[in-house]
C-alpha cells in the first residue's frame, strides 16, 4: 500500500472515532455537533480519495466521487467558524448560517455549467475544478481563519475582563492555533500544486491527519465553555465620560484588596467584587480598566504577584514556592508561573534566588562597614 494512501486511512480513521465521540459528549454540546460534521466530511473525503489512489483503474463513479469531495474544504473553513461562534457565544445556528454554503454551492455550479447534458463528462468538469479550486479555496477559507481567530481572541480577552482566574484550556487560544494550522495545510496545498514539496502529497495529508488528532483531542478535554452573555461585550471605551462616583469606586476596591486581601480568593470574579463594593459590576469594570492599568485579571493578578514576590523576597519565609502561590491566590502552578513571567519577566524561583543573594550580599556589606 502506497505510504500516501496509509495516510489518508489513519486521518480518515481519526476524523471517524472523534466524530462519533464528539456526537455523544455532553459538554459543549452544540459547538461538538457541529464539530462532529466537520470531522464526518473530513473522513469521507480521505476516504475516497484513499479509494481513488489504490484503484488501479478508477472507475466514472469513482472519479466523480472524488471531484465531489475535493469540493468539501469549501466547508471546512466555514465550520469550523461555526464551530468557534458557537464554542464562545451564546448564538446558536439559524437559517441564515446556510449562506455560509454559499461558496460550496457557488463553485459547483460553476463548474458543471456546460458541462452537464445528454454528452455530460465527468472529466470536463473535474478539469475546471481542479483549475483553481486550491488558490479559490485559500482565498474563500482565510476570511474565516481571520474571523474564528478573531472570536478566540475576544473570547479571552472577555474572560480577563470578568474572571481573575483564566487556565489555558478555557482561554481558547488553541481555536485560533487550529484555524492558523488550518491555513497552513491549505498553503502546503497550494504550494505543493505549483511548486512540488519534497514529499508531496503525504506532506500535506500527513499534516492533515495530525491537524485532526490534535483538534480532536483538544476538543474532547475542553471543558464546558462558558458563553454568557456578559462574557462578549467590549470593555468600557475610555472615551465616554467618567462616572462622578469613580473615584469613591477607586478608594472602595484599595480598602477591599489592601486591607481585606480579596485578591487572594481563588477565582475570583468581577461580580464578586463589584457585590462585595457595593457599586454595579459595569462601573467597578469601568474604573479598573481606565484608572487601574489593564483589565480585571490583570489588576488581580498584579497584587498577587506583588504579595508573592514580598513573600519569596523574605529570608524568613521558608514556604515553598508553590505555597506561596496558592496563599496569593492561584490556582495552579503553570497559571502562577505564567502570570509571574509575564509582570516580571523572571521565573518565581529566579526571582527568590536572586533576591535572597542580594539580601545576603547587603548583610554581608553591612557587617563588613562598622569594622571599616
Amino acid at each position: 500500500m502506497p505510504f500516501t494512501a496509509i495516510l489518508l486511512v489513519i486521518g480518515a480513521a481519526q476524523a471517524i472515532l472523534l466524530a462519533v465521540a464528539l456526537r455523544v459528549r455532553r459538554e459543549n454540546a452544540a459547538a461538538n455537533r457541529i464539530l462532529s460534521v466537520l470531522l464526518a466530511l473530513i473522513a469521507v473525503n480521505l476516504s475516497v480519495v484513499a479509494g481513488y489512489q489504490l484503484s488501479p483503474a478508477p472507475s466514472p463513479g469513482l472519479f466523480a466521487a472524488r471531484a465531489l469531495v475535493s469540493l468539501f474544504p469549501f466547508l471546512y473553513a466555514s465550520l469550523f467558524y461555526l464551530y468557534a461562534r458557537t464554542l464562545t457565544t451564546t448564538r446558536g445556528l439559524g437559517r441564515r448560517d446556510l449562506l455560509h454554503l454559499a461558496g460550496l454551492l457557488l463553485l459547483l455550479a460553476w463548474a458543471l455549467d456546460g458541462a452537464v447534458g445528454l454528452q455530460y463528462d465527468t472529466r470536463q468538469a473535474t478539469t475546471r475544478l481542479w483549475a483553481f479550486k486550491d488558490a479559490a479555496m485559500f482565498a474563500y477559507g482565510l476570511p474565516y481563519v481571520a474571523a474564528s481567530v478573531w472570536l478566540g481572541q475576544r473570547y479571552r480577552r472577555a474572560l480577563m475582563q470578568q474572571h481573575s482566574t483564566v487556565e489555558r484550556r478555557h482561554a481558547m487560544a488553541w481555536v485560533g492555533w487550529m484555524a492558523l494550522g488550518q491555513a497552513a495545510i491549505w498553503g502546503l496545498g497550494l504550494v505543493n500544486r505549483w511548486l512540488p514539496l519534497p514529499g508531496g502529497s503525504s506532506l500535506v495529508y500527513g499534516a492533515v491527519s495530525s491537524w485532526i488528532c490534535v483538534l480532536g483531542y483538544i476538543s474532547l478535554t475542553q471543558s464546558a465553555a462558558e458563553p454568557h452573555p456578559e462574557i462578549v461585550e467590549p470593555a468600557p471605551s475610555r472615551e465616554e465620560p467618567e462616572d462622578p462616583r469613580a473615584a469613591d469606586v477607586e478608594a472602595r476596591l484599595a480598602s477591599l484588596m489592601q486591607d481585606h486581601a480579596l485578591y487572594r480568593e481563588p477565582a475570583l470574579t468581577i461580580g464578586q467584587v463589584a457585590k462585595r463594593s457595593g457599586y454595579p459590576e459595569y462601573l467597578v469594570s469601568a474604573v479598573i480598566n481606565r484608572r487601574l492599568g489593564g483589565n480585571f485579571w490583570e489588576y488581580v493578578n498584579r497584587l498577587r504577584i506583588e504579595a508573592a514576590c514580598t513573600a519569596l523576597a523574605d529570608p524568613a519565609d521558608s514556604r515553598s514556592v508553590l505555597e506561596i502561590a496558592y496563599d496569593a491566590g492561584f490556582t495552579s502552578k503553570s497559571t502562577f508561573n505564567a502570570a509571574f513571567k509575564r509582570l516580571t519577566g523572571k521565573t518565581p524561583s529566579a526571582f527568590r534566588h536572586g533576591s535572597l543573594s542580594a539580601g545576603d550580599r547587603r548583610g554581608a556589606g553591612a557587617t563588613r562597614t562598622p569594622a571599616g
